[in-house]
């Protein structure tokens, strides 16, 4: 069998993991925290319990494809649940407004209230959208771009001018040309952010977005994306996949090419000095976790051999520190990438219900360019800020005491790893984050309190835990304390981004947010897919 060792146990590392193991490989999957999940983190206190991570169920017909390969189904996996509404809204500018609910499927509806005779606009983006968003799913999300002959079918040849504009155009302009409204303006444009970039940044393209929470309607697996991950973990399991946690990898060993074939791969792959194949992956026992079904044991450096290796963690980390000297890319490539946002986050476990909010809420300030523009340059936030409240507990009460509410918020911040990490304060544990990361924790605490009428929330707090973008640096190896991945910007997305094959070391592989299709839980099991292809056609299986 062909000795496989991933790295990295979020979702693109479970995914790739189980499909190469149904394949016949033996696989071995090395994760540095004590839990699965990767960026999509859990934590609990007081009978509080949070998903630090993802918390937009998009794309389900993604997600069930790859249960189906598995043999199972989401259906099956996970309970579902449609949110109504699928998020509020709240607008600097309208604060003695009621807040704004949109409610999938009624978006018509409700940009007619917004601004009259709007409706008529947006059904017609969405419908643009929607054969967008068929055409990607078709031709261009499971594709590595290895084969461009496979492209020229006649339906990309015949939308071929148009999606090169919608590739080449902003976001932004392409929804400031068709729409008015800042309020509508803003619900269309939000997807940038978690795509890692602003509306000015991303692609057009990516207007597909909007038809997935407006039309297709946004859902949520009891027991959060936690639930999700377990669920993957189990069937990855029974694959027969070795799972081992606690295990930060140290090294991958490459042995160099004979000198004959290492002239051939450098001829027609110059990015790399030296060309070369995996032998191995090197990792550093680091902690003992309880729940996992086997951990290192502490302190101990163990090489496992491989034939393949799935880099499925961050790419500038891989290319940057676990290769060897002569395989490793320079820093100097890097600087001229995105690393997109990085963020401060929030856990708040709250006495007494909050009818103020929905499960998913966003907080939109006026002045968005100043917003974006403090983000991407690395400046100091304003005191108010665009920011995203997950309240979990609205649709799942096991989430928080009998009574209670959890409250989980995003502040999208530069990805300025100097900021530090954030902290934990519980009725037994105090330790205050950094002083930046904690100021702005506070402050959007105070501005959510503000801005849904809820004057006592602080007072409320019963435990609270804070993220920094130093943290995604020491729990991820995030590069720049990104907070998703490298932004999906107009010089970062589709067959701009980087591949899941390695062009100088054969056997050498990479899925998740890093690399294409993208940044995203549907998309990072996608990227698994594309690598599981890769790999099958490199071995000759059709």
């Amino acid at each position: 069998m062909t000795r496989t060792v991933v790295i990295g146990g979020g979702f693109a590392g479970l995914a790739t993991a189980g499909l190469l193991a149904q394949d016949g490989h033996r696989v071995t999957l090395l994760e540095q925290q004590d839990i699965l999940g990767g960026r999509s983190g859990r934590w609990s206190a007081e009978g509080f319990s949070f998903d630090t991570g993802p918390s937009w169920y998009l794309m389900p017909e993604v997600i069930d494809r790859w249960f189906r390969l598995m043999g199972s189904s989401a259906a099956a996996e996970l309970d579902l649940r449609t949110l109504s509404p699928g998020y509020r809204t709240f607008f600097e500018e309208h604060l003695d407004e009621p807040p704004t609910d949109v409610v999938s499927g009624h978006a018509e509806e409700l940009f007619e209230q917004l601004d009259p005779g709007s409706s008529r606009a947006l059904r017609m983006y969405l419908d643009s959208g929607a054969e967008v968003y068929e055409l990607a799913k078709k031709y261009f999300l499971y594709t590595d771009f290895a084969h461009p002959r496979e492209l020229m079918t006649p339906q990309v040849l015949k939308n071929l001018p148009r999606l090169g504009t919608l590739l080449t155009r902003s976001m932004k302009g392409y929804i400031d040309q068709r729409f008015t409204d800042p309020r509508e303006r803003q619900i269309l444009g939000y997807p940038a952010v978690f795509l890692g970039a602003s509306p000015s940044s991303a692609p057009a393209m990516y207007h597909l977005m909007s038809h997935l929470d407006l039309t297709d309607g946004v859902q949520y697996p009891v027991g959060g994306f936690s639930a999700l991950v377990d669920a993957m973990a189990e069937l990855v399991r029974a694959a027969g996949v070795e799972i081992v946690t606690g295990a930060t990898v140290t090294g991958i060993d490459v042995e160099r090419a004979p000198r004959s074939v290492r002239s051939q791969v450098a001829a027609a792959r110059s990015r790399r000095r030296s060309a070369g194949s995996v032998r191995g992956v090197r990792y550093r026992a680091t902690s003992s976790a309880s729940n996992a079904p086997r951990t290192a044991a502490d302190g101990a450096e163990t090489t496992v051999p491989a034939d393949l290796v799935v880099g499925a963690t961050d790419l500038h980390h891989i290319q940057t520190r676990l290769l060897p000297e002569r395989y490793r890319a320079p820093e100097s490539r890097w600087k001229r990438r995105d690393p997109g946002p990085s963020g401060v986050l929030v856990c708040l476990g709250v006495r007494g219900k909050l009818p103020q909010l929905a499960h998913h809420n966003l907080l939109f300030t006026a002045d968005w360019d100043d917003n974006f523009a403090r983000i991407g340059t690395g400046r100091e936030l304003a005191e108010e800020t665009s920011i995203y409240v997950s309240m979990t507990s609205a649709t799942d009460p096991a989430t928080a005491p009998e009574g209670d509410e959890n409250l989980f918020i995003l502040v999208p911040a530069p990805a300025v790893p100097e900021w530090g990490r954030g902290g934990i304060s519980t009725p037994e544990r105090h330790e205050p984050g950094s002083e930046q990361v904690e100021r702005v924790a506070d402050a959007a605490v105070a501005q959510l309190a503000r801005w849904a009428k809820i004057p006592d929330l602080e007072s409320r707090v019963v435990v609270r835990r804070t993220y920094g973008p130093g943290d995604f640096v020491a729990q991820f190896n995030a590069w720049r304390g990104s907070l998703l991945g490298p932004g999906h910007t107009l010089g970062q997305s589709a067959m701009l981004r980087p591949g899941v094959t390695d062009p100088g070391i054969r056997g050498l592989f990479y899925a998740g947010s890093s690399v294409r299709p993208g940044i995203g839980v549907p998309m990072c099991l996608i990227s698994s897919q594309v690598v599981w292809d890769a790999i099958r056609e490199d071995s000759g299986v059709s």
